[in-house]
């Protein structure tokens, strides 16, 4: 059972005159997956920005509580892991250095033990000590997942998570979120029928468009 909940209170957005979703609300209050679907250019990235804090809504509000404190916005960074194809690492820096670096930013111990099992977990063990700029697109998405999980979240953001990723690699995602799962609660953003298959609930996004 999770501590953490999320209220999402009828948000909107807009780009310019452009309405991506209007009046969307729900509640996660328990671990599990949430399913986030949609069309490409649907509005699925914004929507998982917005819950992170990256973006904001042009009306509504979010809200994150951890035992039903709310977590104001300087600290969310604290309580969110995040996984996206657009996210940057540092090619000049092996994924060992890289791992090590954002710990520092998040201010957290760089703890070997959780990192050389995410390391392992998603295939990258071997490859720990190259270069950044030496791994595949695959290899990428999969580093991106051991940041992501380094200092234990409690909500774990996933944007088309098995973008880039052979089946070996989509297995270990797969088994990845099963396991956070349990104890957390997991937003995957995707229109890949085998990512929502793991979602227990899902939000259409074509639900929250004009008519």
């Amino acid at each position: 059972m999770s501590n953490y909940s999320l209220q999402v209170n009828n948000i909107s957005k807009f780009f310019g005159r452009r309405l991506i979703f209007k009046d969307l609300s729900f509640e996660i209050n328990n671990s599990g997956v949430l399913g986030v679907s949609g069309a490409n250019g649907s509005g699925k990235s914004t929507l998982v920005k917005i819950i992170a804090g990256i973006n904001s809504p042009s009306s509504g509000k979010i809200i994150h509580l951890n035992k039903q404190a709310e977590i104001i916005p300087e600290k969310l960074h604290h309580y969110i892991g995040f996984v996206s194809p657009y996210l940057v690492l540092y090619e000049e820096f092996s994924a060992w250095e890289n791992l090590n670096y954002f710990a520092k930013i998040r201010g957290i111990k760089f703890n070997t033990e959780k990192i050389s099992y995410l390391l392992e977990k998603f295939l990258l063990m071997p490859r720990k000590d190259d270069l950044i700029k030496t791994y595949s697109s695959g290899m990428k998405q999969r580093l991106k997942f051991a940041f992501a999980l380094m200092h234990n979240p409690d909500l774990i953001i996933l944007d088309e998570p098995t973008s880039n990723l052979d089946v070996a690699g989509k297995d270990a995602v797969y088994q990845i979120i099963e396991e956070e799962s349990r104890t957390n609660i997991v937003i995957i953003a995707s229109n890949e029928e085998s990512d929502l298959s793991l979602c227990e609930k899902e939000i259409k996004l074509e639900n929250f468009k004009p008519i």
